[in-house]
């Protein structure tokens, strides 16, 4: 029965990250590219899954980074934080390295908009996945008792994967300099929301006193919507400068 939980729960988190990479065509893509580099068309270089490699080398270099900075500046007091709103939001911002993060990725990938948003957000998710995840689950799913903890973090990763999808989205729409000024401004506030995403989610979560369950919903509802009016304003800019 152990190890039944502890394979469904490895099976509900990944599978849907490797069904995203293959079925968004960046599989075919890679395995196409790799067969050219053979015969020296192209170089290897522009395979999507060293791409998506690369995305997490520089995820964990930006976690770090941001490891170091709430060490200096946060030590040893994150159980008086925890009650202070100032304090949690100062921490929230560290969050911003995030984003320069996938802007780092975005800027190292090469081809069409659609490819650089899949490749950056789902290098950058799978990689959060495995460091966040993995031990969890080796360490608790694997315990003698069922708990319903370990199903509710697999969704929550699977939510994830679509928030950093929609976030390397905005990323590169806020990157591009034929973007409407309007839609900039709006591109701009998504991504400070970005940042502060969890925060808000914990407060409005607290504050309507929602259970897990509801918590998952509120946030799979919550990350509906932005992926929604991302996708509005990323097929808007698809249409005017035909990156399809």
């Amino acid at each position: 029965m152990t190890l039944y939980h502890f394979g469904n729960c490895i099976a509900l988190i990944y599978v849907p990250y490797y069904l995203t990479y293959k079925q968004s065509g960046l599989y075919v893509c890679g395995y196409f590219l790799r067969i050219c580099s053979h015969y020296c068309i192209f170089s290897s270089e522009y395979g999507a899954f060293w791409k998506c490699m690369h995305a997490g080398l520089i995820y964990i270099f930006t976690q770090l980074a941001k490891m170091l900075v709430l060490a200096t500046f946060f030590p040893d007091n994150v159980a008086e934080l925890g009650n202070d709103l100032i304090g949690e939001f100062l921490k929230s911002t560290v969050d911003l390295a995030d984003l320069i993060g996938l802007y780092l990725v975005l800027s190292s990938i090469p081809g069409k908009g659609h490819s650089k948003v899949l490749t950056a957000g789902i290098g950058w998710a799978t990689a959060e996945v495995i460091l966040s995840r993995a031990l969890l689950l080796w360490v608790g799913a694997r315990g003698a008792e069922f708990d319903w903890i370990y199903i509710q973090k697999c969704f929550e990763s699977n939510i994830l994967l679509v928030q950093h999808i929609v976030t390397a989205t905005l990323v590169w729409l806020w990157s591009r300099h034929d973007l409407h000024s309007n839609l900039r401004t709006i591109v701009t506030v998504m991504l400070v929301l970005t940042a502060y995403k969890t925060l808000l989610l914990d407060l409005l979560i607290t504050t309507v006193s929602a259970g897990p369950w509801m918590g998952l919903l509120i946030k799979a509802a919550v990350t509906f919507v932005y992926g929604f009016l991302t996708l509005v304003i990323y097929g808007g800019l698809a249409r005017v400068i035909g990156i399809f």
